[in-house]
């Protein structure tokens, strides 16, 4: 099997490799290189490189995988770990983590994020429910890395179970409380996260660090946890597969630790198959996720590979309104293309307010109506409205 190993798996330019053409590598072997803001990217299999692009190194896979894996160099300090095993925001981001913790936070506040927010996916909560003390752990190295005070984990009500785990785990720990999350979307925003638990209303484009406090994702801390301890690269990725797939049509099945760069065909089928007929694969979250093939790869941000039902075929004229919080403009053209659907008008939703070039939403979590923007569609002549994310 050919993985294909994206050198742009972070924000940031892609990575440089430093391996060629008809090289061995081995698992946890660094084969690139941040060129700037990025992250370090190793093999994550024993095998050959057969082809470098721009954007990919292509490893062709030996039969037999020895469980052992090259370890990071050593280091003097945690952060100098992280930053040699390649750690990124697991939820999607992809923001280095090493970065994120390089500054100093005394009297601030270290956040996990276990909203789990978007539908179908449930890695992150089974993870929990399953091994609460490594979220434990990493959150303590945490503290001691950026000298905060108090770390939460911001989880919704619903997850009991998870709930459990993580009060006996944190049962002895003054510095560490669980907080409550809403059961909506996007609770999982940094800045719904920060109104919730702290009390602060950061203005759209303003990052956590004014409310004095850092957020991660939960699996993003698993990943600290094995790059200190066990001087583990970031080499593996937890996902769900959900949706129209044998297995797990009616919840998602969670897969621990595969490969990066690993086909995202390898896990359907693990699961038992496409269940026919089907619409689109989607990579990532009903709401935020993007359209995949069978080909494409496990990355180190990917959560999830969903497949939805048969597209409806809409032939009326559609407008669309884009929403930060869900899907963009260009995610919704596409959407209505698989529909065979023409647009014919779009606008944002009324919540959007531009900042720095950027739309964001002001107020994520509390939609407002948005009869005048369909009214406006229609005045276009829009017949139906496509919309990514909306509570009203």
């Amino acid at each position: 099997m050919v993985l294909r190993i994206e050198l742009r798996q972070h924000v940031g330019a892609p990575c440089k490799p430093i391996v060629e053409v008809g090289e061995t590598v081995k698992a946890g072997q660094l084969i690139a290189e941040p060129q700037g803001l990025g992250a370090n990217i190793h093999s994550s299999v024993y095998g050959k490189v057969v082809d470098i692009t721009d954007s990919t190194l292509f490893v062709e896979a030996d039969e037999n995988q020895p469980k052992e894996y090259v370890k990071i160099k050593d280091t003097d300090t945690y952060l100098e770990a992280i930053k040699e095993a390649g750690v990124v925001g697991a939820g999607g981001a992809g923001f280095p983590t090493h970065v994120k913790l390089q500054g100093a936070i005394e009297g601030g506040y270290i956040i996990a994020n276990a909203a789990e927010c978007e539908p179908v996916l449930d890695h992150n909560i089974k993870f929990l429910e399953e091994n609460p003390e490594v979220l434990v752990r990493g959150l303590k190295y945490m503290l001691e890395i950026t000298k905060a005070s108090k770390a939460y984990i911001a989880i919704k009500t619903k997850y009991r179970k998870a709930l459990m785990a993580l009060g006996k785990a944190c049962k002895n720990e003054p510095n560490i409380e669980i907080k409550y999350l809403p059961n909506m979307y996007p609770a999982g925003d940094e800045r719904v996260i920060i109104r919730e638990l702290l009390g602060v209303e950061l203005t759209p484009g303003t990052l956590p660090s004014e409310a004095k406090a850092i957020i991660s994702n939960v699996e993003t801390i698993k990943r600290v946890v094995e790059a200190i301890e066990d001087r583990k690269p970031v080499i593996t990725k937890d996902i769900t597969v959900g949706g129209r797939v044998k297995g797990a049509e009616n919840e998602g099945r969670v897969f621990f630790d595969v490969p990066i760069g690993m086909p995202i065909k390898h896990f359907i089928d693990e699961c038992g198959g496409l269940i026919e007929p089907y619409g689109e694969i989607v990579i990532g979250g009903p709401f935020t996720g993007r359209h995949g093939e069978e080909s494409s790869p496990v990355t180190k941000t990917l959560g999830g590979i969903l497949v939805s039902m048969p597209l409806p075929q809409e032939t009326r004229k559609l407008g669309i309104i884009a929403c930060e919080c869900g899907a963009q403009e260009d995610r919704l053209k596409e959407i209505a293309s698989l529909m065979g659907a023409e647009v014919v008008a779009e606008t944002k939703c009324k919540r959007m307010i531009e900042v720095n070039g950027r739309f964001r939403c002001d107020l994520p979590g509390i939609c407002p109506g948005q009869a005048e923007k369909v009214l406006k569609l229609k005045s276009q002549g829009a017949e139906a409205v496509l919309i990514g994310n909306c509570e009203d």
